[in-house]
């Protein structure tokens, strides 16, 4: 980011965007950190590559560092696909909270909101899979649904964004179908930031809203720059305010009912899934699709002494 006095023709005129990696600029990335660690037959450093869409070079030498320290506190000889995994969560969501302990209700009320978040990304298509569902704590987070993307986009469709505003409220649907409004809690709180800035920019960037129209409202978001204008705005006017808080309130009510008639008509998976979260605390996708089917898990196997 340079002063705009410094860009000025025959100065520094030439830019060069150096982007995060894509993919396949992962998936190199990935096999160069990884040559000197002996990996198991399981692993697959592109299935890595596509769950870690944004992350730099110094990210995904992160995670093989992490797995690799993984593997050595397990005693394994080879660093396997499941210590990648659990890397890759470190690295991007955060440290385990072992310490935290829960309530069963609040477990049980992290459960169900999980499996509503899951259930949901399930029944929308235009969504990326299911790739992970947790309530292990991590970070400020007590769950999480976590999808993978099937390739890098670098554009989203408006049908994409609606199911993932449907997402996003799946989880407080879930509360509320079970437990009833009065007892809905403040784990929705960061779903519902995110989904009302997603329609927000809806409305007011990507001209999104039949009604507003294909029209930029507001200030563009950029740094104020010695010999830029320090004054330099877009005024709204009260009308045009309205009508964007408006359209944000009926593009978000949409998604919440798809989510409510979702949860509704699938509510035997809803009850399945959450009882297996509360059993395993983490169901990976296969397991999913497994539920989702109607289908019971196989028998969960002892962990190694």
């Amino acid at each position: 980011m340079l002063d705009p006095a410094l860009l000025r023709p025959g100065r520094f005129d030439r830019q060069v965007v150096v982007d995060m990696p894509d993919v396949r600029g992962r998936e190199m990335i990935l096999k160069v950190h990884a040559r000197k660690i002996p990996l198991s037959e399981d692993v697959h450093l592109d299935v890595i590559a596509r769950a870690t869409p944004g992350l730099a070079g110094a990210d995904l030498a992160n995670i093989v560092n992490e797995a690799a320290l993984l593997a050595a506190r397990r005693n394994k000889p080879r660093v396997e696909m499941n210590d990648f995994e659990d890397a890759k969560d470190k690295v991007m969501l955060g440290v385990e909270r072992k310490s935290l302990v829960l309530s069963e209700e609040e477990r049980k009320l992290t459960a169900y909101h999980e499996a509503g978040h899951a259930l949901v990304s399930l029944r929308v298509p235009e969504l990326d899979p299911v790739h992970k569902v947790s309530i292990v704590p991590r970070g400020r987070a007590l769950g999480l649904t976590f999808s993978l993307p099937e390739e890098d986009r670098h554009n989203y469709t408006k049908a994409y964004i609606r199911g993932r505003l449907a997402r996003a409220y799946g989880g407080r649907v879930a509360e509320e179908l079970i437990f009833g409004a009065e007892k809905v809690t403040t784990g929705a709180g960061s779903d519902i930031e995110q989904a009302t800035e997603m329609a927000r920019r809806m409305v007011t960037h990507f001209g999104m809203s039949d009604v507003v129209g294909p029209i930029l409202v507001g200030d563009r978001e950029q740094q104020i720059f010695l010999g830029r204008e320090l004054a330099q705005r877009h005024e709204v006017s009260e009308k045009t305010a309205e009508l964007v808080d408006a359209e944000i309130k009926r593009i978000l009510d949409e998604p919440y009912r798809r989510a409510r008639e979702i949860l509704e008509s699938n509510m035997p998976t809803l009850h399945h899934m959450a009882a297996a979260l509360l059993e395993r605390e983490t169901l990976d996708r296969e397991e999913v699709g497994l539920l989702a089917a109607g289908r019971d898990l196989p028998v969960m196997r002892p962990p190694p002494a």
